[in-house]
């Protein structure tokens, strides 16, 4: 296949496609970890696509493979890490579709920045500490944008503070001479500065208090809605994905369990996994309630287990979970959307869904 094709060109949107549009269509994604005979499958076959001018949240337990997804599909995937199978399409403004994944390297480069941008987990550690913050964005400018001049690069890199809610004149402070939350907010300005048109930040708000995790929260959601860009936000909270998110991805131990519009799956969750993973959060708002968590620990994926990964820790187990692995489809509760998919046995069908899995209000 090759790498560009016109609009409406391509292969054909998958069985389960849920965006009819989509920016980012990321088909089949599969990596491995170490390059011997017995590489660790920590991605096995993810299709996830992101809509124009959407907001998708992507949560669930550290390890399960999130910021691999979003490092895989934007091909910064570090050593050992190895992509084996899948497509990545982007669709730019003008209706071309490129697979990330066959792109020359010149070609990457351009794209980098300015259609696809990252704000990386630990805004302290992506910041070189020895540069003014100022500098660091201009020096981003200047190498997509060669012809314009310092003065131009210094006023876009004004303005893009200005948009972050950080007054210019920070712009001469070191990373160090800055609180946790607006090293964040110049990474997100750093990211927006050549407008992309996707932007994946990978827990955005890790060590932040809740304070400034709703700060951020809500500057995203309004630079969003201000721009018309699309963002993935990775978390593994998934009570702070309702305040941004429009859908939902679920993932564990390398795959897509659930995914659905962000209110339907936080107040009615179809996987047993999603509805541990949302006990083990203190609700935003409305009473207490006693935090239940997710008994044992996520499988070794070098030697992973048969049929569902999620059985042994599963409290609603059958016997054919131990040995076939569920597929990402509908759910079995009438009148749930068709953007609603979940990879469970106990939607198959073949015996009542527990009580938990299938309230309807």
């Amino acid at each position: 296949m090759t790498s560009t094709d016109t609009a409406g060109a391509g292969a054909p949107a998958p069985a389960g496609a849920l965006v009819a549009d989509p920016v980012l269509d990321i088909r089949g994604l599969s990596v491995d970890y170490g390059f011997d005979a017995n590489p660790t499958h920590v991605l096995r076959d993810v299709s996830l696509s992101l809509g124009r001018g959407e907001v998708l949240g992507l949560a669930g337990e550290s390890g399960c493979g999130k910021s691999t997804l979003a490092y895989a599909a934007t091909r910064l995937l570090p050593p050992p890490g190895l992509i084996t199978g899948g497509e990545v399409w982007f669709t730019g403004r003008d209706g071309r579709r490129e697979d990330v994944l066959a792109m020359t390297d010149a070609r990457l480069r351009q794209s980098r920045w300015q259609d696809t941008a990252i704000v990386f987990q630990g805004a302290m550690n992506s910041l070189n500490p020895v540069f003014r913050v100022g500098r660091q964005i201009v020096d981003g400018i200047f190498a997509h944008r060669p012809k314009w001049s310092k003065a131009q690069a210094t006023e876009r890199a004004a303005e893009l503070f200005e948009m972050v809610g950080i007054a210019p004149d920070r712009l001469r402070s070191y990373p160090h001479q800055l609180s946790g939350g607006m090293r964040q907010r110049v990474m997100i300005a750093m990211a927006l500065a050549l407008e992309p048109q996707v932007l994946i930040m990978d827990e955005p708000t890790t060590a932040l208090d809740v304070v400034m995790q709703r700060q951020i929260v809500e500057q995203i959601a309004e630079l969003r809605d201000r721009l018309g860009f699309s963002v993935i936000f990775i978390t593994h909270d998934v009570s702070l994905l309702i305040e941004i998110a429009d859908r939902i991805a679920i993932m564990y131990a390398g795959e897509i369990v659930e995914q659905g519009p962000a209110q339907e799956l936080y107040r009615r969750p179809r996987h047993p996994y999603t509805k541990g993973l949302l006990s083990s959060f203190p609700p935003l708002r409305g009473p207490k309630t006693e935090l239940a968590g997710i008994p044992g620990a996520p499988p070794d994926l070098s030697n992973p287990p048969a049929g569902c990964r999620f059985a042994a820790r599963c409290p609603h187990a059958l016997g054919r979970c131990q040995a076939v692995e569920p597929e990402l489809g509908p759910t079995a509760v009438p009148g749930d959307a068709t953007a609603r998919r979940v990879a469970c046995h106990l939607h198959d069908g073949a015996q009542p869904v527990p009580l938990e899995l299938a309230l309807t209000r």
